[in-house]
């Protein structure tokens, strides 16, 4: 144990495969049950510090496969909050038969821009000193180079939705990224069919997706 850092991933070979997933031990108990059954990154990982596909093939997703994320997004607020744009938009959802069918729908959409600051390659994250190394090669909380460029954002397309992007961007003026009330406010999904390097983009999660309310 005293070999590995936050973000470290033990394949079990004796284990095989499942699919196309091995079995991981972040332990079993570390992951985060709130939005899945099978189980998220958890929450103390922020996912910035990683790249967007860390985790893929390592941790299942369920439905859609676009995987939970936790950004706090509120360092680009501004960014955010001043290119808002209510805009109609086409997806494709599975129908219960296992087909697919195009659905319109109303989305809240913006972007904001990650670019390491003039002299620097690096940005940092701000973390407890209790979090230990971080996953860089030195041991640093920093956001990986491969969120670098837009980043782009979108909730339902309701007035719950526009107040709670707006939310979202003011959570270090609400208390700061520890407050227990705010912690809903930084769980996303990528969006994996959408984004690319270079643009990624992210949709927010809802109370109303939580498996676990407690």
């Amino acid at each position: 144990m005293h070999l590995l850092r936050a973000g470290d991933v033990v394949w079990d070979v004796a284990a095989g495969d499942e699919g196309e997933c091995g079995e991981v031990a972040l332990l079993h108990q570390d992951l985060d049950y709130t939005y899945s059954r099978v189980g998220d990154p958890p929450r103390y990982l922020p996912s910035l510090a990683f790249p967007p596909s860390y985790f893929h093939r390592i941790i299942r997703t369920m439905g859609s496969g676009n995987p939970i994320v936790r950004v706090d997004v509120s360092p680009w607020g501004e960014e955010v909050l001043s290119n808002i744009r209510l805009l109609q938009d086409k997806i494709r959802m599975e129908t219960p038969q296992g087909g697919y069918h195009n659905v319109v729908r109303w989305v809240n959409r913006s972007s904001f821009t990650i670019r390491a600051p003039r002299g620097s390659k690096t940005i940092r994250l701000t973390m407890p000193h209790t979090a230990g190394a971080g996953p860089s090669p030195t041991g640093a909380w920093v956001i990986d180079p491969d969120w670098f460029g837009t980043v782009v954002v979108e909730t339902e397309g309701t007035n719950e939705g526009r107040e709670d992007l707006q939310e979202r961007c003011r959570i270090q003026m609400m208390g700061g990224r520890g407050a227990e009330a705010d912690e809903n406010r930084t769980v996303w999904r990528i969006l994996r069919e959408r984004s690319r390097p270079g643009e990624i983009w992210i949709r927010a999660v809802s109370k109303k997706e939580r498996l676990i309310t407690a």
